[in-house]
This record gives C-alpha cells, sequence and structure tokens, in this order.
C-alpha cells in the first residue's frame, strides 16, 4: 500500500514538474536567477532528477545512473525538451524501481547513510517525496516570478 501510494506520488509531482517547466513562457528565464534567489528553476530541476534517480533507481531500483551533482546547480541553457525528456527518464525509472519492491522490503534499513543516520528505505522515500514537493514549490514560485509575461 505504501509503495503505491508513494509510487503514485512521486509521478504526480514529476508530471507537475513537467508542467512547470512547461509553462515557462521564455526558454531563458528558467535559467535565470534575481536578487534573493539563488538557484533557477533549470538547476533546481536539474537537482530533482540527480537526487531521484541517484538513490531511488539507482541505490534502489538498481539503474545504471550517474550522478554528477555540482553540475546539477551549475549548468545552464538546456533546452526545455531536454529537460522534460530527462523528466520522462526519470519518471520511468521510479516507477520500475518501486515496481521491484515489496512492502516488507521498505522497512530495512536504507543501504547508505545519507543524512547523517541509518534511516529505513520507507522513511527515505517519504523524504525523498517531501524534498521534490519541497523543490517543486519554489520552481513554481520562480517561473510565476522570474518569467512574468508583463518583463
Amino acid at each position: 500500500m505504501l509503495l503505491h501510494t508513494l509510487k503514485q506520488i512521486f509521478v504526480r509531482d514529476l508530471s507537475k514538474l513537467k508542467e512547470e517547466i512547461s509553462l515557462y513562457n521564455s526558454e531563458s528565464k528558467i535559467w535565470e536567477i534575481d536578487g534573493n534567489i539563488s538557484n533557477s528553476g533549470g538547476n533546481l530541476c536539474l537537482h530533482l532528477i540527480g537526487n531521484l534517480n541517484t538513490y531511488i533507481g539507482k541505490d534502489l531500483g538498481k539503474i545504471d545512473y550517474t550522478r554528477q551533482r555540482d553540475l546539477e546547480f551549475s549548468l545552464k541553457n538546456i533546452p526545455k525538451k531536454e529537460l522534460l525528456e530527462k523528466l520522462d527518464d526519470t519518471i520511468s525509472r521510479i516507477e520500475r524501481a518501486l515496481d521491484n519492491f515489496s512492502e516488507n522490503e521498505v522497512t530495512q534499513p536504507f543501504p547508505y547513510i545519507v543524512l547523517g543516520n541509518e534511516t529505513t528505505i520507507e522513511y527515505f522515500l517519504i523524504h525523498l517525496a517531501t524534498h521534490l514537493s519541497y523543490h517543486l514549490g519554489q520552481i513554481n514560485y520562480h517561473r510565476r516570478l522570474i518569467d512574468d509575461a508583463t518583463n
């Protein structure tokens, strides 16, 4: 039950992230920062892609992935189309990874210490879902503040 629910939440929120990226009127605005806004919507999107592909796809699903975390915040001007393709790929990896897990397995320890303490897979999956939600909200605000059609 929990895995099914988490999978639905990940797919829902990643689909919403695709919508947010698609709604930018100007592709260049995806990468813009201003004032106290230190991360662009594009860089937050890349960060979520790297985060979820690493911890769910690679670590839990054993799906090959090489994360380059520093590039998640330094790369710029990746075409919107490419970001959307990366999000589609991420959704697919998460679905495959979570489909191969059982409810009993999520009570096991997460294979690595990531948050400073040993956690269960269940706890870490919930953490990842809230992390996605947090940055999704930031991207929504970034888009509405930076990509205002009147600018």
